[in-house]
């Protein structure tokens, strides 16, 4: 199986460009270090830390509908449930899951799975 580093999504209300036309259907790719870390310099986000969404998703959305291009200006004029939807896809994709082990109880041999987080056995190390 292959790894997969873009989503295909459907906008609930929809892009509506200067001509009028409607934009649902895109694509988001799986946000790099830099797609965080840059925008961070960015004077409009220093100046109100809420316009790093617009960044980030301007960044990551490759494709709506027929645009030639997805910049923030497009993202500044989606509809907030848009907005929203966006950001949910781009924290559900982006997210690391948390590791599984299969295991078995050693006394009676019941297999169950548990959820293996690194960063608290990290911390306990430390």
């Amino acid at each position: 199986m292959a790894f997969q580093t873009e989503y295909e999504f459907e906008l609930p209300r929809g892009y509506v460009d200067d001509a009028g036309n409607l934009h649902k259907r895109g694509v988001m790719r799986l946000a790099t270090a830099a797609d965080e870390i840059l925008p961070m310099r960015d004077p409009r986000v220093q100046q109100n830390a809420s316009y790093l969404t617009v960044i980030l998703l301007a960044r990551v959305v490759t494709r709506l509908g027929e645009l030639k291009h997805v910049d923030t200006k497009v993202i500044e004029k989606l509809f907030t449930a848009d907005l929203s939807y966006l950001q949910n896809i781009y924290r559900q994709i982006n997210d690391l899951e948390t590791p599984k082990l299969q295991t078995a109880c050693p006394k009676c041999d019941h297999e169950f799975e548990v959820e293996v987080d690194f960063l608290s056995v990290a911390e306990g190390l430390s």
